[in-house]
């Protein structure tokens, strides 16, 4: 695959060096000349741009991305060059889809409010319409607007919920609410005869405890509709965003935000929807003593949820 090094602001070009592998094990990554003058650092960056091949698309889709590659920017984990996301946000409001770091692992996502992106992202992940999606939201307020909201208590005489879930959010917990009227169908279930009469559905929310995750989203004036990367032939999470440009780019990515490899511990699912909040994987956020843990064969496909 090509690789085509262009730089955003100007007409100057420096040399940069992009090495990628396919090894699953840690891959390089370097970047020369990444840190522009301060007196530039707000109107100059250097990104790379990947040329897909199109011998190997499963489908034909639009590309939003300039001379029909894929978007690679390098970032800060810690946010401290948050300026490089500027396109990242402007590409994702025309309807594109791309993989964004969260406090667990990467996620692929797309803008809430457009359907054509959820469908692309359907397509590229390849997953099934009866599939509901899980949203990231960057507050509460995203929350009480897509949902019913948190339940005021449980059947162990917890009175407020909300107070709880407060100490847990931001945080690697993804909660399972009723789904408002202002959730989109396609997030829900879509493309199939009995989701038509079928009553509302539950949705994942997220509110992740990672900077770049969040840069992004305070920019975005919806949540973004999001699942997990994991390897199209091994039930295994993808966690080089050099490797998940590899493998998805070519299936209609548009952009990768890397900010270093993740750990194998994706968000841990709760379910609000009953008489008790109930465990329904246990990942990287600790269980909380007014959650109840399923036994250990339950995993979060029981859910039906695709939640990073």
């Amino acid at each position: 695959m090509a690789v085509e090094v262009k730089r955003c602001g100007g007409s100057a070009v420096l040399p940069l060096s992009f090495q990628r592998s396919l090894n699953p094990f840690p891959c390089g990554v370097s970047f020369q000349n990444m840190q522009p003058p301060p007196q530039l650092a707000r109107r100059f960056f250097t990104l790379a741009v990947v040329k897909r091949s199109p011998k190997r698309l499963k489908y034909s889709a639009p590309r939003f991305t300039k001379d029909d590659g894929l978007l690679y920017v390098d970032v800060d984990p810690f946010g401290s060059d948050a300026w490089k996301l500027e396109p990242i946000v402007e590409l994702l409001k025309k309807g594109a889809v791309g993989v964004i770091p969260t406090d667990t692992v990467y996620a692929i996502v797309c803008d809430l409010r457009s359907p054509s992106a959820i469908d692309r992202l359907r397509r590229i992940k390849n997953i099934d319409p009866s599939k509901p999606l899980s949203i990231l939201c960057h507050s509460f307020k995203d929350i009480d607007t897509y949902t019913t909201g948190f339940p005021r208590g449980n059947s162990s005489g917890l009175s407020n919920i909300f107070r709880a879930v407060k100490h847990c959010l931001p945080g690697p917990y993804t909660f399972i609410l009723t789904a408002s009227k202002e959730l989109p169908k396609q997030c829900i279930r879509y493309g199939t005869t009995t989701s038509k009469y079928a009553p509302r559905k539950n949705v994942g929310v997220r509110i992740p405890d990672d900077a770049v995750c969040q840069a992004i989203l305070q920019k975005m004036e919806a949540p973004l509709i999001s699942t997990s990367v994991k390897s199209p032939k091994e039930n295994e999470w993808i966690l080089d965003p050099v490797v998940i440009a590899d493998v998805y780019g070519p299936e209609g990515l548009d952009f990768v935000v890397d900010a270093g490899i993740r750990v194998a511990d994706p968000s841990t699912v709760v379910d609000m929807t009953g008489n008790s909040p109930r465990i329904v994987r246990q990942g990287k956020g600790p269980k909380q003593p007014w959650m109840i843990a399923e036994d250990e064969d339950s995993s979060v496909e029981d859910s039906n949820l695709l939640a990073p």
